[in-house]
């Protein structure tokens, strides 16, 4: 008998029985007391609370389905990444302090309070082990959203002061210079000149009325520059009137990834901002998943209105581009697969753009086992790549990967997001292994038809 991942039920056993649980460090961020730490991390998971929330605590069946659909459970059988288990304290807090019979728990004692020990030990749960990739949400029969809800706990523990020191610093740094890697508006123009001369493609700076604004991820600009160069050829291949601009250039969110909404907004609106001021009527993400959910479907929230604007992740930019004619693209004969980001794919609904690209480009496109929506993560989203002492489980969850990639035998591996690729490339090379992930864009980019760059 085989199980969700396609091994057998032995095969599956070893591997739970060989599992070494980590040794966590836990991490704090300023002078705070414990009791002071659990009120804050307490307080500011209720404060948002609604009656969706509620609705989502109170629904669960314990039926274990979200357990199956959890890379980090599946390929541990530890019964803590239990993706509902993750939100457990803060159900408990609900119970004890808003929930309908609350009185009647704190009178008995049904429920117990919170301790700070809790909270360090969910610190592990909450950000090592969940990439907030939404598959638990997806199989869950009750609809709920557990990515959400960790997302929303996550809220609580910085306010705690409680969050992996690693990505603590990534997100303070992105707050007091706009980049989660500290490149600045001039640093980020140098490096466009500089793929604009060696691409020999024309690439538009802080252009004061276009009807397009571009911006791009951190990762790209320091890793993967060359995604600045590919981004410019099917633009202007396109026609388009459009810019990238030095103040609102970071598509990265990590206001989002850390849990505070305060930075995450600050984040959003530098880009909003940037797109109301030229007249943009659409703003074009880059190759990266948080970016997609953290302005398509959290920007008008963060604005408190409507955006004046449409967003558009630039696979979805790509397939309106082709299937219009705008751009077309020479045949490319080689066998490809395709990872689909979480939050572009699963968490975002643009799962078909990247297959018409792939269509279009006339390649041999191998779908991978439990491909597409309920596609396995590559491990290292939700902020767990920048964790080292996540490192060890995350390596672990990305077999998973490995197996599904494998069993396609596809000459190549594409992606639309760096976060995925960065996450791949380390992975590679943990594992020494065959596969190196490339952007869908580049490709694109790579066999416009003559004329058309």
């Amino acid at each position: 008998m085989t199980t969700v991942d396609g091994r057998h039920e032995l095969d599956r056993e070893a591997e739970r029985l060989a599992y070494k649980p980590p040794e966590i460090r836990h991490d704090k961020q300023g002078d705070l007391g414990d009791k002071e730490r659990i009120d804050a991390a307490m307080y500011n998971f209720l404060k948002n609370f609604n009656t969706q929330t509620a609705s989502y605590l109170d629904g669960c069946l314990h039926c274990g389905m979200c357990a199956d659909a959890c890379h980090f459970h599946v390929r541990t059988d530890d019964p803590r990444y239990t993706p509902i288990w993750k939100i457990e304290l803060f159900k408990r807090t609900y119970k004890r302090n808003v929930g309908p019979f609350a009185f009647f728990y704190r009178m008995l004692g049904l429920k117990r309070q919170v301790t700070i020990k809790d909270l360090e030990e969910w610190q592990h749960l909450l950000y090592d082990s969940c990439t907030v990739c939404g598959r638990c949400s997806l199989v869950c029969p009750m609809g709920i959203d557990i990515a959400g809800l960790v997302s929303m706990a996550r809220h609580g523990m910085f306010k705690a002061g409680l969050i992996p020191h690693e990505l603590h610093e990534v997100a303070k740094t992105a707050a007091e210079t706009g980049s989660p890697l500290g490149i600045s508006g001039e640093k980020f123009a140098e490096r466009a000149d500089w793929m604009g001369d060696e691409h020999d493609v024309e690439i538009p700076m802080d252009v004061e009325q276009a009807d397009v604004l571009a911006v791009m991820s951190s990762i790209e600009i320091n890793k993967y520059p060359e995604s600045m160069a590919a981004t410019a050829k099917i633009l202007n291949a396109a026609g388009e009137s459009w810019t990238f601009r030095t103040d609102g250039f970071e598509a990265t969110n990590f206001g989002m990834l850390s849990g505070n909404p305060n930075w995450q907004k600050e984040s959003t609106m530098k880009i909003i901002n940037a797109a109301v001021k030229i007249g943009a009527k659409t703003v074009v993400l880059p190759e990266c998943g948080h970016a997609y959910m953290a302005l398509r479907w959290m920007g008008a929230n963060m604005y408190g209105k409507p955006l004046p604007f449409k967003v558009l992740h630039i696979s979805e930019y790509m397939a309106d581009a082709l299937n219009t004619g705008k751009i077309k693209v020479k045949k490319v004969d080689k066998s490809v697969t395709y990872h689909d980001p979480c939050q572009v794919s699963r968490r975002g609904g643009a799962t078909q753009a990247a297959r018409d690209v792939i269509k279009h480009l006339g390649v041999d496109f191998r779908e991978m086992e439990y491909g597409g929506d309920y596609n396995w993560c590559c491990g290292g989203g939700g902020g767990v790549v920048t964790i080292k002492r996540a490192d060890p489980l995350r390596h672990r969850v990305f077999k998973l990967k490995m197996d599904q990639v494998e069993k396609t035998e596809a000459d190549e591996l594409l992606s639309s997001c760096a976060n995925c690729r960065q996450s791949f490339d380390d992975s590679q090379e943990h594992f020494n292994w065959d596969y190196t992930m490339g952007s869908l864009m580049e490709m694109v980019a790579e066999n416009l038809e003559e004329g058309k760059q």
